[in-house]
């Protein structure tokens, strides 16, 4: 089966479109190494996958020709445990960062655009 297709399929994307364009532009890597959408996947291969903010390491346990409803669509495959800690870890730092901008109030004051121009023309 098709890499694409079966990322698709076990729906870490949307459209078969998108599961191209990531394996195209390096965000999927099959068995370890970079791979073209229509490589051959099949049972037992270890599959990284860049999706959005998350990072996805499974293994390949089952192939489907069609896309399914997502219950089914997650026994195609079995998260490792060494990537759900990593992907855990991530979006509890992702939760405890601070929000960009988080103490700024509103738009800047004449002291602080004097401020920013005293360092601009140092």
């Amino acid at each position: 089966m098709r890499l694409d297709k079966w990322l698709w399929a076990a729906r870490f994307f949307k459209t078969r479109s998108i599961a191209s364009t990531a394996v195209d532009g390096g965000k999927v890597k099959l068995n370890g190494a970079s791979a073209k959408p229509a490589k051959d996947v099949k049972r037992g291969d270890v599959l990284r996958i860049h999706a959005g903010e998350q990072d996805w390491e499974v293994l390949v346990r089952g192939l489907n020709e069609q896309r399914r409803p997502a219950p089914e669509a997650r026994l195609l495959y079995e998260e490792t445990p060494e990537g759900q800690a990593r992907r855990l870890a991530a979006l509890e730092a992702r939760r405890l960062a601070p929000s960009p901008g988080e103490t700024q109030r509103g738009r800047p004051t004449k002291r602080d655009r004097r401020d920013l121009q005293r360092l601009r023309d140092w």
